[in-house]
């Protein structure tokens, strides 16, 4: 009997602390999933990541910028799209021309508005379209929604990814159907 409980407090010694990796696993799983449905190598998600966060860095610590200018970086298959609004066109130039010399940029869409940054409810109301549309893209069985990458800004939608001709109407006519959708900007590179 002794023998019994000396293993039964064993296995559940063992198994308690496994717990806490059920979230871990969990997540780990959901992004080999995404990874495993995008059509660039792993190695190319990486550089994309890598240009994205060396471009974010680059831009934070250039001095001639300050508070005044709010810019999204998003990177994809080496296209990087650059949104947000920078008060002066200086501004602009300056985060252009420092995003578009990054190791692994083949080109750099400039969608930067000389303006005002936008307040914090507008960005808000982005982020809730781009779940909306990634929401629609994911429940359509025709479209292979996690191929396509969402950026929303000031209610403009960019749609970026590697997909056939017919995958990538079908996303951009569902992501005009959402609501507060005012443009729809197509980079997709093609596979067909």
């Amino acid at each position: 009997m002794r023998g019994q409980f000396l293993v039964l407090v064993i296995i559940l010694g063992g198994i308690t602390p496994l717990q806490a990796c059920a979230p871990v696993i969990v997540a780990g799983g959901a992004t080999a999933a995404v990874a495993a449905a995008d059509r660039r190598s792993v190695g190319t998600q990486l550089d994309d990541e890598n240009i994205e966060l060396t471009a974010r860095r680059k831009i934070n610590d250039d001095n001639r910028l300050g508070d005044d200018v709010h810019v999204n970086i998003t990177c994809f298959n080496g296209t990087m799209l650059l949104t947000g609004e920078a008060t002066t066109a200086e501004q602009r130039d300056i985060v252009v021309s420092l995003a578009g010399i990054l190791q692994g940029v083949k080109r750099v869409v400039n969608e930067i508005i000389v303006t005002e940054p936008t307040a914090f409810a507008s960005r808000t109301n982005d982020s809730w379209i781009t779940g909306r549309v990634k929401a629609k893209l994911l429940a359509d069985e025709k479209i292979t929604g996690r191929r396509v990458k969402v950026v929303t800004e000031n209610g403009a939608v960019y749609l970026m990814g590697l997909v056939t001709q017919k995958e990538g109407e079908l996303a951009a006519e569902a992501t005009r159907a959402v609501g507060g959708v005012k443009r729809v900007v197509k980079l997709f590179e093609y596979t067909d």
